[in-house]
């Protein structure tokens, strides 16, 4: 059995996390602040990935006060899994792109719900100011706090093309940053890119590995209804991968990763009725139990490959 996994999964699951940190079954409840996006406001589109609701598709609804999206979600998680633990997750947007008396205001609302054991926080690396920073360094030593950033790939010519609105170098100094005040964080990456090679895939893995960083959201890129990369798509085509070729590149980065390296995510989650391709994707239990399936055949764990580097 693989040291950091409790149902047989050969990569370091966030249940296997949290069973181990907090001694209990902790969920994360997705929430919408109701915050914008610099990216957004500079361009008026975005990332050209990003859904209406900025990434959010899954969480609470933004026209709902905070402590009701949270009682909602945490009412029906509670039915199969009583006395749990929580851990508020603002996801939709950029979450610390706000004055910093908002941002103390809405996260110490979900931090005074009871079981609510800390937060993570989905942002940007160019939208958090020094005196956040600050902030959160404070808020570190009070709750367990993950902050979660959006990279996508380490290729500037495909942050140019996603219309990511930041470099490399923007996203290096924000990770110094954070672990300068101990604070943990999760990267989010999207494989198959327009224009990326598995090897370009494997290059950005490689990076966030040295990089030390504590997790990993791995997302397949997944082309929804009026958004840029729909447009981009129509125009131009590009391929998308297979769930073979997915299966195959997660392997390989998994390989690739130290085995401390938490994996948050493994697979994209769209909605159907907005989804235009892959629609392999929307069977996502058949996609993580070939995952497994696959690293059994090939007898490979995470971090296989490191010290090969």
């Amino acid at each position: 059995m693989f040291q950091y996994s409790l149902d047989n999964k050969r990569y370091h699951t966030l249940n296997y996390y949290y069973k181990n940190k907090y001694g209990k079954k902790t969920f994360k409840v997705s929430l919408n602040g109701n915050f914008s996006c610099p990216n957004k406001e500079k361009n008026g589109h975005g990332c050209i990935f990003c859904s209406r609701l900025g990434s959010g598709d899954f969480a609470g609804n933004q026209n709902e006060d905070l402590v009701t999206q949270f009682t909602k979600i945490k009412e029906i998680m509670e039915k199969k899994w009583p006395n749990s633990y929580y851990i508020g997750y603002f996801q939709a947007n950029t979450n610390t792109y706000a004055p910093l008396n908002e941002l103390k205001e809405k996260y110490e609302t979900i931090l005074k719900i009871p079981n609510v054991i800390g937060l993570n926080i989905a942002t940007r690396s160019d939208a958090i100011s020094l005196e956040c920073y600050d902030y959160l360094e404070e808020l570190n030593k009070k709750t367990n706090l993950t902050i979660e950033l959006g990279l996508q790939s380490i290729h500037e010519k495909t942050l140019k093309l996603i219309n990511r609105g930041h470099d490399l170098k923007n996203f290096e100094k924000a990770v110094k940053e954070l672990q300068k005040r101990n604070i943990e964080i999760v990267v989010h990456i999207i494989n198959g890119l327009p224009g990326e090679t598995k090897e370009d895939m494997l290059e950005t893995v490689k990076y966030l590995n040295n990089l030390k960083v504590d997790g990993l959201k791995i997302h397949m890129l997944h082309i929804i209804k009026d958004t840029d990369l729909a447009d981009y798509y129509q125009q131009h085509k590009f391929h998308i991968l297979t769930k073979e070729e997915y299966i195959d590149i997660v392997i390989s980065q998994l390989e690739l990763l130290n085995p401390q390296i938490v994996i948050h995510r493994i697979t994209g989650d769209p909605k159907k009725e907005d989804l235009i391709t892959p629609t392999w994707l929307l069977k996502k239990f058949c996609v993580l139990n070939d995952i497994d399936k696959e690293m059994v055949k090939r007898n490979t764990y995470q971090g296989a490959k490191e010290k090969k580097q």
